[in-house]
């Protein structure tokens, strides 16, 4: 059993992570992580950078969850909905959580959705969740 969250250092993507940890915890799963990037040239030397210090301090929070997880960081040059459910596939997952940002209609069909490509690939259920007004950051290590 595995739930597979969609993670970026966003407000959306701790919101994600926050109930990707709660969905474990209540499924008695494994969690795993997923930071999705394209790599490569497309990336400046401190994006990469941010991103590694950010994956660290994820990964000393998950420590302390309680839940067993992995992290992983993918710069396969594919969008974050195909990674996402590839790794869904690949680990069996019983749910994928994503988090959600709102966007115009124009940003929609000028920018495509990876939560609708998520969402229409997926072979498990799809949990898709918003940030919170005041959501700082994730607690992981709220009740086990």
């Amino acid at each position: 059993m595995s739930v597979v969250v969609g993670f970026l250092p966003t407000p959306e993507g701790r919101a994600a992570l926050e109930r990707g940890v709660e969905e474990a915890r209540l499924r008695s799963a494994r969690l795993v992580v997923v930071h999705s990037s394209h790599g490569g040239s497309s990336e400046t030397d401190e994006a990469v950078s941010t991103n590694r210090e950010e994956l660290e301090r994820l990964e000393r929070e998950l420590a302390s969850s309680g839940v067993e997880y992995e992290v992983r960081d993918l710069a396969r040059g594919h969008t974050p909905a195909v990674d996402l459910v590839s790794v869904a596939s690949e680990t069996g997952a019983d749910l994928i959580v994503i988090g959600l940002r709102r966007r115009s209609p124009v940003g929609k069909l000028l920018l495509g959705s990876n939560a609708q490509e998520i969402l229409l690939q997926a072979d498990c259920p799809v949990l898709a969740v918003k940030a919170g007004p005041s959501l700082t950051g994730p607690s992981l290590t709220g009740p086990a």
